[in-house]
């Protein structure tokens, strides 16, 4: 049954995931990518990770998805053309995709292949719990936690600054 539900939601998340990018009406995209993150909530608690799957949907799946919401409707349905800025793209594009797909092609089959057949490693029982993440940003990921918090802030106060600039005039271009 674990198999069923996590191929079930591998094949959500990869159709959401393609749905952002195949949308062109930026309102449906973003709905796209809510049913990608909540997908992912679910592969989540397949893995044991609580804390992360219910921070996938309140944090992700919720508030920022909420402001992308505001943003797409504000901007409205525009539909552009996708190749007809660049023409570079339809070439350089596929290269890069199939360069990707071959890349982690090749890491999935030198990393697992060897994992087939065996149990899977061994989870302690509050592997995913929010003491567990907690003790681990707390003890272990101290500085890259505070650090993280730093450059949000810092990101910010520089769109509070830029927003303005913008307001009031200031902006050269």
């Amino acid at each position: 049954m674990v198999e069923v539900c996590f191929f079930a939601g591998a094949i959500g998340a990869i159709g959401g995931a393609v749905a952002v990018v195949v949308l062109k009406n930026p309102f449906y995209s973003v709905l796209a990518l809510v049913v990608h993150l909540v997908f992912l909530a679910g592969i989540f608690l397949l893995l044991r990770a609580q804390f992360l799957a219910a921070a996938q949907i309140v944090v992700y799946a919720g508030a920022v998805m909420v402001i992308y919401v505001f943003v797409a409707a504000y901007v409205g349905g525009i539909e552009e053309p996708m190749f007809d800025s660049s023409p570079q793209l339809r070439i350089i594009g596929p290269i890069l995709a199939v360069a990707l797909f071959i890349e982690i092609s090749i890491a999935i089959l030198g990393s697992s292949l060897s994992a087939l057949g065996t149990d899977g490693p061994d989870v302690a029982s509050g592997f995913g719990s929010p003491e567990a993440v907690g003790r681990l940003m707390m003890e272990d990921f101290l500085i890259a936690f505070e650090a993280a918090s730093l450059l949000l802030l810092i990101a910010a106060v520089a769109a509070i600054v830029l927003a303005g600039r913008k307001r009031s005039g200031k902006e050269t271009g």
